[in-house]
């Protein structure tokens, strides 16, 4: 090997390490940024040539390229709604434009936020990608701006009211006929519950419960008559009436509405029909054992709910695991609105890096595969917290001494050959 050769070969040593040198940096500088990937150097010999053909002999090193690591970063919990952070394999799908380039790019930096308009972006003004929930439930299958209305809930009108509760089965049948200006001398059991009109606005209904005989019930639904239509001053409206049946085991067999079941309330749609669940009765294939049972015990309710709710306005978000997206409502409403989308690679470290903690798919990476968190093994969705870059400030101070040492003995060979040359020339003197 020729001295000049040598030097040569030290000069590619100094060129690779001090590139290396500039990626441990850029890792080092990255340190704090969220959802940053640190990149390591791979390096490879390279042989030298004789009049065209390989030497056998090494000429030095290069850097073959900068390879990207995805591996996952810390969590860190903001407490922040609309900060989000990914477990696993995938990104954050985001569209807009991007120092003059528009399109759609990816990004592990969950640091959102709500616009204005309410739709989910980046600190850059990008907008988070996601698909849309559908009014009959589920969401759309094509891309979309994950948004969340900023307008006011619309009300909805209850239509099934439920009563989870024991009637005893040691009541007798009241003395006095039933008596719906005196429900509560003429029943042995009562319960009351709010329901809301198509206007959004909340009516107290009362549920009287009256024995019959053995193992059977009467049921009577009152509203207050002055908030019904025409109305009734003063006074209470019947709206509904049924029996109840119930086997030796105190178990529901029935369940009959024997009149009304709807209800007109004053400026509200009329005829609001509004169905009594009060259980899974043996005769339609239940169990009679999930709604009104009828034991030896007191009477009691343990529970009851109704699907209506008078109109909200948005007080914030909550993101769950699979990354759908609810508002919450002054109302006490948690409805869903979308559910973000998150991209695969089959090549994840063929991504190009497009600054401001996002990327673009190349050739190499090959396309992006795109669908809901927490499917096809893409990440899932933690809200109220962000990732950290995954570089680990120790390896990388280790990875600089290590170059920087290796920098230097290559220097050393440069300044060797030197002095060989030197000493060359001095033969002739």
């Amino acid at each position: 090997m020729s001295i000049g050769r040598t030097m040569n070969t030290g000069v590619s040593g100094l060129l690779a390490e001090a590139n290396a040198l500039g990626i441990v940096g850029d890792n080092i500088a990255n340190v704090n940024t969220l959802g940053f990937k640190y990149s390591r150097e791979q390096f490879e010999d390279v042989l030298g040539c004789v009049a065209g053909r390989l030497s056998g002999g090494g000429a030095g090193v290069r850097m073959l390229r900068s390879q990207q690591v995805f591996s996952q970063g810390s969590l860190v919990n903001t407490g922040n709604a609309t900060d989000l952070a990914l477990t696993g394999d995938g990104f954050f799908v985001v569209k807009g434009t991007v120092d003059g380039v528009t399109g759609q790019f990816y990004s592990r930096a969950g640091q959102f936020t709500l616009s204005k308009d309410g739709v989910l972006t980046t600190p850059q003004g990008l907008v988070i990608q996601g698909y849309t929930a559908l009014p009959t439930g589920g969401f759309a299958t094509t891309l979309g701006d994950v948004s969340v209305s900023t307008a006011s809930l619309s009300p909805n009108p209850t239509t099934e009211l439920q009563v989870t509760a024991n009637l005893d089965a040691n009541a007798l049948p009241p003395v006095l006929a039933w008596d719906p200006n005196d429900a509560a001398n003429t029943s042995n059991f009562s319960t009351s519950i709010t329901v809301y009109d198509s206007l959004g606005n909340s009516h107290a209904v009362d549920v009287y419960f009256r024995n019959t005989g053995p193992n059977t019930w009467e049921y009577h639904a009152l509203a207050d008559g002055d908030e019904v239509n025409p109305p009734t001053p003063g006074g209470v409206v019947e709206w509904a009436t049924g029996t109840l049946t119930y086997d030796t085991e105190g178990r529901l067999t029935s369940n009959d509405l024997t009149g009304g079941g709807t209800i007109d309330f004053n400026g509200a749609t009329p005829g609001q029909a509004i169905d009594l669940e009060f259980g899974d009765p043996i005769a339609l294939g239940g169990t009679g054992m999930l709604g009104l049972t009828q034991y030896g015990g007191p009477s009691t309710v343990s529970a009851q709910n109704q699907d209506g709710y008078g109109s909200g306005e948005l007080t914030g978000i909550q993101v769950s695991a699979d990354g759908v997206v609810r508002g919450v409502y002054t109302n006490g409403q948690t409805l869903p609105v979308a559910q973000i989308a998150v991209a695969k690679f089959r090549a994840t470290d063929g991504l190009d890096r497009a600054g401001h903690n996002l990327w673009v798919e190349t050739g190499v990476s090959g396309d992006a595969v795109i669908g809901a968190a927490c499917t096809g093994g893409r990440a899932s969705v933690v809200a109220g917290a962000v990732e950290q870059s995954n570089v680990d400030i120790a390896e990388q101070f280790v990875e600089m001494i290590a170059h920087q040492r290796a920098f230097t003995a290559n220097s050393k060979t440069i300044t060797t050959a030197d002095e060989m040359l030197v000493e060359l020339m001095n033969i002739k003197r």
